[in-house]
């Protein structure tokens, strides 16, 4: 019967969004569930309890979650009622949204349990916010597959939710953060996001909310970023997870697959694994193996922060499209070194480099120097990693000797760890440098981080090991070693450092 209900759903999708322009799409930051996923996400949340049990979908689309869940529930005789609140704005979709409402009463009603789904045409924030009319906040259960689109600070809809509290910079997030004010106590949030609210201080705000109000029972991960929305073109790593409003924090269930139609591993992690009680970030550390958390536990037990060492880490001055009568192609006698991301070259920084940016930085106003570095070594980690690179923490080190001892800029997609606004010590630098590249850095990094941007705050957060141990990782180092004979060094400095 599964296929039955669902296929109809998938029928239904796959008509409506043939229908529907990419920039139609693109706007509204739609990107539709397919059959196998649905049902996934579906399977999530615990059995609610009730003579009647209420559901909210939000951004509805076609209505494949809501199709996925009644599937579910009479299949697994929930309830003899259920009512679900079907939301969408975009009227091209309601037809299609109608059909597969009509499609689930149908399929309920032949096994005898009463499903009611009731299709609202309307913009779910303009509900709460009571421009249109109010939602309750009495449901059970919300299910959704929300849109992802930022939303300016100014936006309407960014100090609607901020009037209850919640700071939402995309879309996705103000539609999470009005399924937790639609549930009673108790009630479940079942949902698939992009994973880039478990970390970095742009989401700093919801997440704190979101874990004070919700806890979460159950993460899914998926390795490939594309399966899920192949026929979308999406490339974000998502999450589906459920969570349970003022609910108990002792267990929860972490399971991964390579993509929605993929076997399942499963594993329970103590709460205090997902979010460290010491940890003034709450990052959200989803950990899918024992190598994570060897790899989490042996970086938590790294006796420094970056404070206790003397050092600091914030992004580059130099924003390029700000400052362009300042760029400069060619280096020149009265230009610094420019350095961007494209300069990083196997632990050490190429410059000047052939990389279709400009390599000099030019002095026109006194103003400029504030966009310099003082001559010295520096540690840099890229923002953004590409696809192709293995590792999620690319990090080089700028030699100043080798370019002149000049003062350097850097550009805005770096990170550049100083000591004080000036450069670090060689030595310490490239022991810095070599543990940012270590395999256990890296596989720690994912566990809080699904996305490819690398936040100054993200290395704040972790812990290092302290200067002693950075100097003899060093050991005169200029480059960086395969990846390997740097693990294998790593392990062997830090049996050394026992035994001593």
């Amino acid at each position: 019967m599964t296929a039955e209900l669902l296929g109809q759903a998938e029928w239904i999708r796959v008509e409506a969004t043939l229908g529907l322009s990419s920039s139609s799409q693109s706007d509204r930051g739609q990107f539709f569930t397919p059959d196998l996923a649905a049902k996934l996400i579906a399977d999530l949340p615990a059995t609610p309890s009730g003579a009647v049990i209420r559901v909210l979908d939000p951004g509805a689309g076609s209505g494949m979650l809501t199709a996925a869940l009644v599937e579910r529930a009479v299949r697994e005789h929930w309830s003899s009622q259920i009512d679900v609140e079907a939301i969408e704005i975009d009227a091209t979709l309601i037809p299609a949204l109608r059909r597969t409402a009509e499609a689930a009463e149908a399929f309920a009603r032949q096994n005898q349990v009463d499903v009611r789904v009731h299709v609202r045409e309307a913009d779910l924030i303009q509900l709460w916010s009571g421009i249109d009319a109010e939602l309750t906040n009495d449901f059970d259960l919300v299910i959704m597959n929300p849109p992802y689109r930022k939303l300016a600070a100014s936006s309407w809809q960014r100090m609607a939710l901020g009037v209850l509290g919640w700071e939402s910079p995309n879309l996705y997030a103000a539609f999470v953060a009005l399924g937790v004010e639609c549930l009673r106590d108790g009630g479940q949030l079942v949902a698939i996001t992009p994973r880039s609210f478990a970390n970095g201080p742009y989401f700093g705000q919801f997440r704190k909310k979101l874990l004070d109000e919700m806890a979460f029972d159950r993460l899914h991960t998926f390795e490939s970023r594309s399966t899920v929305f192949s026929d979308t073109g999406v490339l974000q790593e998502n999450i589906v997870f459920s969570a349970t409003k003022n609910g108990k924090r002792n267990h929860v269930l972490i399971t991964s697959s390579q993509g929605h139609r993929d076997h399942q591993v499963a594993r329970t992690v103590d709460y205090a694994e997902l979010v460290f009680p010491t940890d003034p970030e709450q990052f959200i550390r989803i950990t899918t193996d024992g190598h994570d958390d060897d790899a989490v536990q042996f970086v938590s037990g790294m006796p420094s922060l970056l404070s206790t060492l003397g050092l600091s880490v914030s992004t580059g001055r130099v924003v390029d499209f700000r400052c362009r009568a300042n760029l400069v192609p060619k280096p020149s006698d009265d230009s610094v070194p420019l350095v961007y991301p494209g300069n990083l070259r196997q632990g050490t920084i190429e410059w000047p480099k052939a990389i279709g940016k400009d390599q000099g930085f030019q002095l026109r106003e006194e103003s400029d120097h504030k966009a310099l570095m003082p001559s010295g070594t520096y540690v840099v980690v890229k923002r953004f990693s590409s696809k192709e690179e293995r590792r999620r923490i690319v990090a080089a080190v700028w030699n100043p000797e080798k370019n002149g001892n000049s003062a350097v800029a850097f550009e805005n997609h770096l990170n550049v760890f100083h000591h004080d606004g000036h450069g670090l010590d060689p030595e310490l630098a490239w022991g810095l440098c070599l543990w940012l590249n270590t395999s256990v850095i890296d596989r720690c990094f994912r566990t809080f981080s699904g996305h490819t941007q690398v936040n100054a705050t993200d290395l704040r957060s972790m812990r290092y090991p302290d200067e002693v141990m950075l100097r003899a990782l060093a050991r005169g180092a200029d480059h960086l070693p395969d990846q390997d004979d740097l693990d294998l060094l790593l392990e062997q400095i830090m049996w050394e450092s026992v035994v001593a």
